[in-house]
């Protein structure tokens, strides 16, 4: 989907709202930062990461466990059907079972303006955007992060990961399983994450 092509749209105003402005490939979008509860660099996942497979779901490809809960990790360039891409960061969602794997962040800023979603998109993409923002001659889709995972595709996904758990405890009765710990880049930093990825410099 082309959103450059979508026609313009009053949109209706909202209080002043801050968005973490972020790229997969070439495509920029945009997600609220009262939503994101950290961010953190893809590497820094990967010793906790499990992968995970379930037909139908190509979008999740791995998982962590926080404590006694397991996030799904959806690969934002699947998801969105784009073409393959360099994934670096990973954003934590607050009360959230979804996270979501970018590129990298472009930067912030605040909208008060927000475009309904086009009635071309017809199908599950629907659920994918809160809206659109006009900015800088281009419409930007605002990612609703309730979207990312549906209800029953949580439900398939945890039946899948009890089920390799499982296999994987009788495999390796004494061996444990490594959890994601709770750190990383809060959602107040993430300008400061922001400024420092434009300089060039790695994550922390």
């Amino acid at each position: 989907m082309n959103f450059a092509s979508q026609p313009a749209a009053k949109g209706r105003v909202i209080r002043p709202e801050q968005m973490i402005l972020f790229r997969i490939g070439s495509q920029l979008f945009a997600i609220s930062a009262s939503v994101v509860q950290e961010i953190r660099s893809a590497d820094s996942i990967g010793s906790a990461a499990a992968d995970i497979q379930q037909p139908g779901l190509r979008k999740v490809r791995s998982l962590v466990r926080r404590g006694r809960r397991t996030l799904y990790i959806v690969h934002g360039g699947t998801l969105f059907g784009l073409p393959p891409s360099q994934a670096a960061l990973v954003f934590l969602f607050r009360n959230r079972r979804a996270a979501l794997l970018v590129d990298a962040i472009d930067r912030m800023a605040a909208i008060t303006r927000l475009q309904a979603v086009p009635q071309s998109f017809c199908h599950e993409e629907r659920n994918w955007y809160r809206g659109f923002v006009a900015m800088e001659n281009s419409v930007i889709p605002v990612v609703n992060p309730d979207g990312l995972l549906l209800a029953q595709e949580i439900a398939q996904l945890d039946a899948a990961a009890e089920t390799a758990s499982a296999e994987n405890a009788a495999a390796d009765p004494i061996g444990g399983e490594n959890e994601f710990p709770e750190s990383g880049i809060p959602e107040d930093a993430a300008r400061e994450y922001s400024a420092e990825n434009a300089d060039g410099r790695n994550p922390a």
